[in-house]
């Protein structure tokens, strides 16, 4: 293929509407495939007979210029992105897949979309929670599993049924966090700096070959409309692949999986030696207790007012600091809240939550810490653990750099994530809490190692794992090593249930983006705080891809009221059982420690039967 400008490869090829779609793919390969019926246009899946081996194929696919006929068709944003229901239907697939005999069995995957469904529809039936469990079951299933991005490949969407054995790209594809327009939007504030966001992304099949996202780079025909040449271009490297995974036992391919998840993000070495340097530090003591640094603070003085203390008889300082309910540090208008003012000390005490009205603002992770640890209890691990130590330098660039440099003096924290051990009601746990005023609480390569990490020293210590979702979704400056840590966070999630430790998940607000359509979603109790805004896409994202949003219908009481109604569809959701405690700031402690008891006195584990 001649050599083209990056942006020019999206433009001209990835996004060529004749480019060919899966179902062509599917129809010259597999002359005997028997579609599954799917619940939209967007998901092309079924089975057929493929070198005397059963393959299930699950295909993605983007609408083709004769799909879009009538204005409805032009009106239809998600065309091209999975649903919720698609994902359910893919679960049904995979869970009947283990049924099958597994040294007969194989998964192929086909992958071109601009990302999962982001439509109020799919938020509200746990949209998120979809892609979580679907990551988690491809790292477990004991079938073997091949993956080929054969156009675009867009963040989680595309992430659900990509963690497979072996992993392909055809060589003018692009696998990317987001899609790059959107990118540009939310990094520059600007949709056409399409190159610049590319630059970041790095979306190649070569960059990811070099990080170890993909395995393999399929060519592509010179004409982007030769569906024939593709096709067999695709059909060897499916043949190469199923020979090589018949060669691997199903235990090993497993394992393998989980020491791939293990080192996402680690360009810059890994290993015990890493591991052992824990950075414990002093417990974080009350004493330094500060409010948000988005929050207005008044120095209010009066000599008219009547206190509170009037007629009592005694002399009271006049001069006390305020928060102004709803009021936000450089606003100038006040959007929430009551607007009365509340002593400072009143307002932290209460966990930076209005005592007359209930708005809460964000919380920092020094505010949960002292929310829910013990007094003095918490000591931070891997604390000076930076992006400097993972990330080889040519991946940071001037735009992260700047980015970093900006949330010096915003946080106590050094980076998104803190992890260390703590005592809740004297029962020892390890934590990991999002710091959302550090880069607003974003996954990225430190956040992914620190959890699993964190995980790791859980299971040494036997301990239970408290961890408290605080995001607003990956890391975009760091491209698609900031998408993975979305898989090495389920496979930390995934040794922790091995090893029938519990595992309590709490949802703050907000919890978006891929923190919450990943570790965050697994949790054996999920507690979200009131009001928290809980769905992949944020809000934003979602106005500037023209759909409708309706925040009540994604905050932590409504879905907590449609996780009461998961029961009577179970065939639906599968393992998926949503929210299922809401618990403001104040009582949050005691409700972990609730469950935390009961685990004690219980000390339930499930016993694998002899004949298994």
């Amino acid at each position: 293929m001649a050599k083209l400008d990056l942006v020019d490869i999206f433009k001209k090829r990835t996004r060529h509407p004749y480019r060919p779609r899966a179902s062509d793919i599917i129809d010259r390969l597999f002359p005997d495939f028997k579609a599954i019926d799917s619940p939209g246009g967007s998901l092309v899946a079924g089975s057929c007979i493929f070198l005397d081996k059963d393959l299930l194929v699950i295909g993605q696919q983007k609408p083709k210029p004769s799909d879009l006929r009538s204005r409805e068709d032009l009106n239809r944003l998600n065309y091209g992105m999975l649903t919720s229901d698609d994902h359910s239907r893919i679960l049904s697939i995979l869970k009947g897949a283990r049924e099958f005999d597994p040294d007969k069995t194989f998964i192929f995957c086909l992958i071109d979309t601009y990302g999962a469904d982001i439509a109020m529809g799919s938020a509200q039936r746990f949209q998120a929670f979809f892609i979580s469990h679907l990551i988690r079951e491809f790292l477990t299933i004991p079938v073997r599993t091949i993956s080929l991005i054969i156009g675009e490949g867009g963040s989680g969407g595309a992430l659900a049924i990509q963690v497979t054995d072996i992993k392909g790209q055809m060589d003018d594809a692009l696998y990317a966090t987001a899609p790059p327009e959107s990118m540009a939007s939310i990094v520059f504030r600007d949709p056409s700096r399409i190159s610049d966001a590319l630059t970041i992304l790095k979306p190649t099949a070569r960059e990811l070959k070099n990080l170890g996202v993909i395995d393999r780079i399929v060519p592509s025909s010179k004409d982007i409309t030769d569906c024939q040449r593709m096709s067999d271009n695709i059909r060897q490297f499916l043949v190469k692949s199923i020979k090589d995974l018949s060669r691997a036992k199903i235990k090993k391919l497993i394992k393998k999986r989980e020491v791939r998840a293990k080192k996402y993000g680690l360009s810059k070495g890994s290993g015990t030696f890493y591991d052992i340097k824990r950075y414990i530090e002093s417990p974080i003591k009350k004493a330094f207790r500060k409010p948000s640094p988005d929050i207005k603070i008044v120095n209010y003085s009066s000599l008219t007012e009547v206190n509170d203390d009037y007629n009592r008889g005694e002399l009271k300082e006049t001069t006390k600091e305020f928060i102004e309910c709803g009021a936000i540090q450089g606003k100038e208008k006040r959007e929430n809240g009551c607007g009365k003012l509340i002593p400072l000390k009143t307002f932290l005490d209460n966990f930076q939550v209005c005592s007359e009205c209930g708005y809460s603002y964000i919380l920092g992770a020094t505010g949960w810490i002292d929310c829910i640890a013990d007094t003095g209890s918490f000591h931070e691990l891997y604390r000076n653990l930076t992006v400097d130590q993972l990330l080889d330098e040519d991946a940071i660039t001037d735009y992260y750099e700047d980015f970093l440099a900006r949330q010096k003096g915003r946080s106590p924290f050094k980076e998104s994530l803190v992890v260390g051990s703590a005592r809740i009601h004297n029962f020892q746990v390890i934590m990991a809490i999002s710091e959302f005023y550090f880069c607003g609480g974003s996954m990225g390569v430190v956040f992914g190692e620190k959890f699993r990490r964190a995980v790791d020293f859980a299971i040494q210590e036997n301990l239970p794992f408290i961890s408290l979702c605080c995001s607003g979704g990956a890391r975009l400056y760091e491209g698609i090593s900031a998408l993975m840590q979305m898989v090495k966070t389920v496979e930390s999630v995934n040794r922790l249930k091995r090893h029938s430790l519990p595992y309590i998940s709490i949802l703050a607000d907000p919890s978006t983006g891929g923190a919450i359509a990943s570790y965050a979603a697994l949790g054996d109790v999920i507690i979200a705080e009131p009001g928290a805004l809980v769905i992949f896409a944020g809000p934003r994202v979602m106005e500037s891809r023209g759909f409708e949003v309706n925040e009540k219908l994604v905050r932590s009481h409504h879905l907590h009221t449609i996780s009461a109604d998961i029961y009577n569809h179970l065939d639906y959701y599968h393992d998926i059982r949503g929210i299922q405690e809401i618990c403001e700031r104040k009582g949050m402690k005691l409700a972990i420690t609730k469950y935390l008891e009961l685990y004690k006195r219980t000390n339930y584990r499930i016993r694998k039967r002899a004949d298994r």
